[in-house]
């Protein structure tokens, strides 16, 4: 079952100002993010029916007449309640499962933010009197600062991406030779051009020009944007391109396949990175995610004197306070070397 009929067969379920705001607020964005808030919602419906309506019997019923009787006080007390919950699911041969849910600070602001999401849209059609949503506060979250990679660990990632066979052997050695042309593009891509894993696992081959030395990603939102490589990425790309093209296992116009022939997933690279930093002893959990790339290419630009606006349309961010975070980590690097060089003496 593909994850859009998943999705659709999940909002049947679900009353018709939900299914509308899914389609409506989310058009393009990524289907896993459709699927997530709509569970958020679910979530929340299901609350309100245990403790504030219990004459709806099927989530279905709910109407917009009842979310506008939801007050603030019901929405401090679902934030509360997300802390730690029971759900009791029905498997396939109809036994009930009880689970108990917990969720983190950021947890609880992802689901309270579907559910401001809803009630803005129910209030901006003027089905509800009042976005009551707008007085919840949502939870502070101390976040700790994830780091790029240095120099050096990129160096040795890229090292063992080009040269595996000086790191594996047996039966890796011979996975790696058979992936090595595919890998050196893809982490060559992602560390050159800063793109999100989705958007790279979602490139078609027709998506790519070596004429314009481009290549066209469809970003957050829906919005495509022409992505130009460096001289390396070329490189790596165009070796890779003439394998691909050969490929006859590949099913469908997908650019980066897995042996089997199918689209590689954001999980697929996560595992492969995860493997790499491995090899060559890059442990830190923040830095074997395929983000931690991402992150890479921002700070390295800021670093390289590029123009923070110019970074967030490389980065493809709407709002330049995100790519603003880049820039903190640049700048605890740049307040080390400073201070690590400071003469307490005055000389200079």
């Amino acid at each position: 079952m593909s994850k859009h009929t998943k999705l659709m067969n999940f909002l049947s379920n679900m009353p018709d100002f939900v299914f509308d705001y899914i389609e409506i607020a989310y058009n393009g964005e990524s289907i896993n993010t459709q699927i997530g808030y709509s569970i958020d919602i679910k979530t929340f419906l299901e609350y309100l029916r245990k403790f504030k309506f219990r004459d709806v019997k099927n989530l279905e019923d709910f109407t917009v007449a009842h979310m506008d009787k939801v007050t603030l006080r019901d929405l401090n007390a679902f934030t509360a309640y997300l802390k730690e919950y029971e759900t009791d699911t029905i498997t396939i041969d109809g036994k009930h499962v009880k689970r108990v849910r917990r969720n983190s600070p950021y947890g609880i602001n992802r689901k309270l933010s579907g559910i401001r999401g809803l009630f803005s849209y129910l209030y901006k059609n003027d089905l509800i009197s009042q976005n009551i949503t707008d007085k919840v506060d949502f939870k502070k979250i101390h976040q700790k600062m994830k780091r790029p990679l240095t120099t050096q660990e990129t160096v040795r990632l890229l090292d063992v991406i080009y040269n595996g066979e000086n790191y594996f052997e047996g039966r890796d050695l011979t996975e790696y030779m058979k992936r090595k042309t595919r890998d050196s593009a893809l982490f060559t891509a992602y560390l050159g051009t800063g793109c999100r894993v989705s958007e790279l696992v979602n490139l078609n081959v027709n998506d790519v020009s070596f004429e314009t030395a481009s290549f066209i990603v469809t970003r957050k939102g829906g919005d495509e944007q022409e992505i130009f490589m460096p001289a390396q990425v070329e490189n790596e790309l165009f070796v890779y391109m003439r394998e691909r093209v050969e490929n006859e296992n590949a099913k469908d116009d997908a650019l980066f396949v897995s042996r089997l022939g199918k689209r590689m997933s954001a999980q697929g690279v996560e595992k492969l990175l995860k493997k790499y930093c491995a090899a060559v002893g890059i442990t830190d959990p923040d830095k074997t995610r395929p983000h931690a790339l991402r992150r890479t290419f921002a700070c390295n630009l800021i670093a390289d004197g590029v123009d923070i606006k110019m970074v967030a349309e490389l980065m493809g961010h709407k709002n330049i306070e995100v790519t603003h975070k880049y820039y903190t980590q640049y700048a605890i690097e740049k307040r080390k070397e400073v201070m690590r060089s400071f003469d307490i003496k005055g000389n200079r």
